[in-house]
């Protein structure tokens, strides 16, 4: 009895039954919370993008180009503009050159810190990885480099050199 009411409440749970919705977007496959995130950011490059920006401080379409993992142009416009119309990034006019755009992270875009620690470290776990200070320091004080990943953003401080507690190497592989 108790298996099937827990059952019946994940399916209600994820399946949209009896919970109120926020914004319901009319393509997604169903209501579960898990298929909206991977929905919108299910694909590497997305997340990618969202770590170059997070950790790296990028900003520019020439910067997410030159990054490690070599993201095909077609490939990198259309996750751009799939994480905008997602609002988790959101564009300006670069300063310098009107004809170009710079890539900011929204709050929603800055909320995926924890998430993205939490993929970091669950790879450390179970892969060999690389970029170890970064996986030391989310090891040692996770809380501590997203709230300054967060700070850094709040403040519109985005270069990476900006993480003065956790020094963040770039290294080959994150």
């Amino acid at each position: 009895m108790l298996l099937a009411i827990t059952c019946e409440m994940q399916a209600r749970i994820c399946y949209g039954g009896g919970m109120a919705a926020k914004k319901a977007d009319s393509k997604r496959r169903s209501g579960c919370p898990l298929n909206a995130s991977v929905e919108m950011l299910g694909d590497r490059w997305s997340l990618l993008i969202v770590r170059d920006m997070m950790i790296r401080g990028f900003q520019t379409y020439k910067e997410f180009l030159a990054s490690d993992e070599r993201i095909a142009t077609n490939i990198l416009a259309d996750r751009l503009r799939k994480l905008e119309a997602h609002g988790i990034i959101t564009t300006q006019p670069d300063a310098t050159d009107g004809r170009k755009l710079t890539y900011l992270l929204t709050p929603k875009g800055i909320d995926l810190a924890p998430v993205l620690a939490e993929m970091v470290l669950w790879a450390a776990r179970h892969e060999q990885t690389g970029n170890q200070p970064l996986v030391r320091a989310l090891q040692t004080n996770k809380q501590g480099v997203v709230t300054e990943v967060r700070d850094r953003w709040a403040q519109k401080k985005n270069s990476p050199s900006r993480l003065t507690k956790f020094r963040v190497e770039r290294q080959r592989g994150c």
